[in-house]
């Protein structure tokens, strides 16, 4: 096996972004990533500190001029984030009053608006992503049957079904959409969200008929809260995986709580995120197993800790993620003793008479 590494390392800009310097313009806040050690950046598509994703879908000129303002500072973007957008494709009644935050004024309060809204952003991001030259996008697909996940009383029969139709009804012109862009959305497998695991993901990509640009933006952190074998994940799924979180976690159930973690505070809770290596997801088998299976993407910080700063967390991730990128190999370890291989000779070690 030949070929490049995975690209790194690159940070996710959303929980970085501010009012005060250097996190409040994009040539601002690219410098000083570039300057902890870092090659690309994850754009967050909603926020108009750094990006304006309305005019990059307009205008090549501007996306031309985002796309040079990151290059002087030495960084690629890696993709454009509309997660926040995204979650509001989809927002179960149970939701309205949290979800709302993640909308402009001038759709609060109003379902339909909202949702309209979240439709046209993920789907100009698509535009937006084209011109930048990217090759996809990362995303959330809302949730409406996920405060049903562990119901009582018994779900209804066809709830489920009738919950992942709709999804498919909603996603469906936005994944076409996509596909028109030649670009993928990679969907985070997030609790909260109706696509959350392997067995959700698969019932989500069969309503939407297998969609091509339907993909998945891995998270580690994600599945090991949930006692998943993120590894096997890899095994199953790796060929829709488009994009890489790079985040840690730590999970120690003990007599008093476990994944539910019993409305505790992160502080007190059995599952926890944590900067990269302070927690217990195995990154160099992650990297070894994603490396094999081909994926040539970018690894992306994602920094969420209920503990350490974020400044000491971005300090820390380039070179932990610098540390875990491999350089495929183009040759076997033992070449050196291997003898020749004609033809002649493999019948001869077999006793093949010609």
């Amino acid at each position: 096996m030949t070929g490049s590494a995975i690209k790194g390392p690159g940070i996710f800009l959303a929980q970085f972004a501010g009012n005060d310097a250097p996190f409040d313009s994009l040539p601002a806040i690219t410098a000083w990533a570039a300057g902890l050690g870092y090659k690309g950046v994850q754009i967050p598509s909603w926020d108009r500190r750094l990006f304006d994703l309305n005019l990059c879908a307009e205008s090549q000129t501007y996306a031309d001029e985002v796309v040079g303002i990151c290059a002087e500072a030495g960084i690629a973007i890696t993709e454009l984030s509309t997660h926040l957008q995204g979650q509001l494709v989809a927002v179960n009644p149970a939701y309205d009053a949290a979800f709302d935050a993640f909308a402009p004024e001038t759709v609060r309060g109003n379902p339909g608006a909202r949702q309209a809204w979240a439709v046209d952003q993920v789907t100009k991001a698509a535009t937006a992503a084209r011109r930048l030259g990217l090759s996809g996008t990362v995303s959330f697909t809302g949730s409406l049957a996920f405060p049903y996940l562990y119901p009582w009383p018994q779900r209804p029969a066809g709830l489920v079904e009738t919950a992942f139709a709709e999804l498919a009804r909603r996603w469906t012109p936005i994944l076409d959409a996509y596909d028109d862009a030649g670009v993928d959305i990679g969907f985070e497998l997030h609790p909260g969200e109706d696509v959350f695991d392997g067995a959700s993901w698969e019932r989500f990509l069969s309503a939407v008929a297998e969609h091509p640009r339907a993909r998945i933006n891995y998270d580690p952190s994600h599945f090991l809260l949930q006692a998943m074998d993120y590894l096997a994940f890899i095994d199953i799924y790796h060929d829709r995986i488009s994009a890489f979180h790079v985040k840690d976690a730590e999970f120690r159930p003990d007599g008093r709580q476990g994944v539910y973690s019993g409305y505790s505070p992160w502080v007190e809770r059995a599952g926890r995120f944590r900067s990269l290596g302070d927690g217990q997801v195995d990154f160099p088998a992650v990297f070894t197993r994603l490396t094999q299976h081909g994926y040539r993407g970018w690894a992306v910080m994602e920094w969420e800790c209920f503990l350490k700063s974020p400044a000491q967390g971005a300090a820390e991730g380039a070179p932990f993620i610098a540390r875990h990128l491999i350089e495929v190999t183009g040759q076997a370890f033992d070449d050196f003793a291997g003898g020749r291989a004609d033809q002649a000779v493999l019948d001869a070690m077999l006793g093949i008479r010609s």
